[in-house]
């Protein structure tokens, strides 16, 4: 999201700012723009790690990558079908106009954290696993 905005790529697709907006109207207040950035940080370190680290051995795949790449479709449709509708932006952001950009945008944001996260759990998976 950095990088995002750095450049200016989707200038008109800003998540953090929807979601600082839909809390805001939730609770009948002002909220702080770090709440939502901590939320999602939160969410992606701790949550979806344990998620992951739990479901790993149910996955589809034989890989810690394909099993990553499964997660990470799992969660952007969830983001995209659920998410995104709760903070306004409707399906997979498809409110803003913006056509399948801002879909992409997440599926390679979501994918890029989801495959590394089954990188690192094959890896860990195997070392702890004895040969058979």
């Amino acid at each position: 999201m950095y990088l995002k905005s750095r450049i200016g790529l989707l200038p008109a697709f800003q998540p953090y700012a929807s979601f600082q907006a839909a809390l805001s109207h939730m609770i009948g207040g002002q909220v702080h723009p770090i709440v939502p950035w901590a939320l999602s940080f939160l969410n992606g370190a701790t949550i979806l790690g344990f998620a992951f680290g739990r479901l790993y051995e149910l996955l589809p795949g034989r890989s810690g990558m394909v099993k990553g790449l499964m997660f990470g479709v799992a969660g952007w449709l969830a983001i995209g079908l659920l998410f995104f509708p709760l903070i306004g932006l409707g399906p997979f952001a498809a409110r803003l106009g913006l056509g399948v950009e801002p879909a992409l945008f997440s599926l390679a944001m979501i994918l890029t954290y989801s495959l590394v996260l089954g990188a690192v759990y094959g890896a860990l998976h195997a070392r702890a696993t004895p040969p058979t």
